[in-house]
């Protein structure tokens, strides 16, 4: 019997990737889109279809159950009606949703999904969560013949050279977490400062646990894109930069947010790897970044906090993980508090079983206060998500709360580690 389970796990792995090979070439499909709407409402309009020569992403676990994003894109194989591919995802026009502009003006940002490359026509389909449910809801669908040459762009508009900063094991993209690292504000005289700052990149990230543990299972590559000027946009001082994303501070109104609204070449720049995860290095010295989950993360690269904000970012990024601290924000209804939030390390206490209730100790109360009994406990403490009231965080202390900590704690460690398996295992 224990021959027979033995056997059935090790063909459990096959018989998923003759699924992928069934259904998907071993490159990506991305499909460029606007995203529209104010405050209240949203709609997608296609722009453009395109081939990228890599799948940096699973083989293997090829629909997304995390429900994280606010965003979903679903992938049928029109023929069947199979669902062949998920993924959820938070974008920049929705977090601009909540913010005070987007009450009186309507706006358009550029988005993308990404999926491996079909062999059949599919149909796309994007989904919008409910701020009331939760729930998905369908907003768009597309259909797409990848046979369709003249749909289809086939070049990429930013081709680079890739630098390998890192690669863990044998390497394999599909059995990886590939970040690509893309420069921003860096020129061309300046790319061997690009490919150091990759290095302190490198070593920053994997002085946190648990990337320290699970260095060999990154990839990390960097485009050689170099910007026309150094430095990067800060409208307030009237500092504009020629740049080749056009990464700027000031982003949603907050100094300190350091995005970019370029999606279509921030998407050129990074296909030139494979990639599941896109970090943009800024060259500056001011303190400074952003990360929205499978979208894109920043950092800038010289600030004495340069290596607290590329993990802090990254566990947005890749995790999903929400600030644990109290303001700081010029967010409105950023979570509907009568619902559990996505966020793995934040909770309303609505459905608290499905977070991190399993890692607190017996006797420990809940709520828990921030006393030195507690200090070092797992718990549920208030203040979280930029709200002093009636949301709850798992720790005192945590490097998603502030930058006087020097560790994720023990519930975001966990969290990490789901979404490496995910893309690894």
């Amino acid at each position: 019997m224990r021959k027979l389970v033995a056997m059935l796990l090790l063909l459990v792995p096959v018989l998923v990737s003759a699924q992928f090979d069934k259904y998907f070439e071993d490159r990506t499909m991305r499909v460029d889109y606007f995203h529209a709407g104010d405050a209240n409402d949203d709609t997608y309009y296609i722009d453009e279809v395109i081939a990228e020569p890599f799948w940096g992403g699973s083989k293997v676990n090829l629909i997304d159950e995390t429900k994280f994003g606010k965003y979903l894109v679903k992938v049928f194989d029109k023929a069947s009606g199979t669902l062949i591919y998920s993924k959820s995802y938070s974008t920049l026009f929705g977090e601009w949703q909540t913010v005070d502009e987007a009450k009186s003006v309507q706006k358009s940002f550029s988005e993308s999904v990404v999926f491996p490359y079909p062999k059949a026509t599919v149909t796309v389909v994007l989904c919008t969560k409910s701020f009331e449910t939760g729930d998905y809801v369908e907003k768009y669908r597309y259909d797409i013949n990848p046979a369709d040459k003249c749909l289809i762009k086939q070049d990429n508009r930013h081709k680079y050279p890739v630098f390998e900063v890192h690669k863990g094991g044998n390497g394999d993209a599909s059995h990886k977490v590939d970040i690509v690292i893309v420069p921003d504000g860096y020129t061309a005289s300046q790319m061997s400062l690009f490919k150091k700052d990759c290095e302190k990149f490198k070593k920053e990230f994997f002085c946190y646990e648990p990337y320290t543990s699970h260095k060999d299972d990154f990839n990390i590559h960097a485009v050689l894109a170099p910007s026309e000027e150094s430095g990067v946009d800060e409208p307030c001082r009237g500092i504009w930069k020629n740049t080749v994303v056009s990464c700027s501070y000031w982003s949603l109104g907050s100094e300190r947010y350091l995005m970019t609204t370029d999606n279509k070449t921030l998407r050129d720049v990074a296909a030139n790897a494979p990639y599941d995860q896109i970090y943009i290095l800024v060259n500056s010295p001011k303190y400074g970044g952003g990360g929205i989950f499978n979208w894109y993360c920043t950092g800038v690269n010289s600030n004495k906090m340069a290596g607290k904000i590329i993990v802090h970012e990254f566990g947005h990024g890749f995790a999903g993980l929400g600030d644990e601290y109290v303001g700081g924000a010029e967010y409105n209804d950023f979570y509907n508090k009568k619902l559990e939030p996505a966020d793995p390390n934040v909770t309303t206490l609505v459905n608290f079983d499905v977070k991190w209730k399993d890692m607190i100790e017996p006797g420990t109360p809940i709520p828990t206060p921030a006393t030195a009994e507690y200090k070092d406990k797992v718990g549920v403490y208030e203040g979280a998500g930029y709200m002093s009231k009636d949301f709850y965080r798992p720790m005192q202390d945590c490097l998603m709360n502030h930058f006087q900590c020097d560790a994720f704690c023990p519930v975001c460690q966990r969290a990490i580690v789901k979404m490496i398996e995910f893309y690894t295992k």
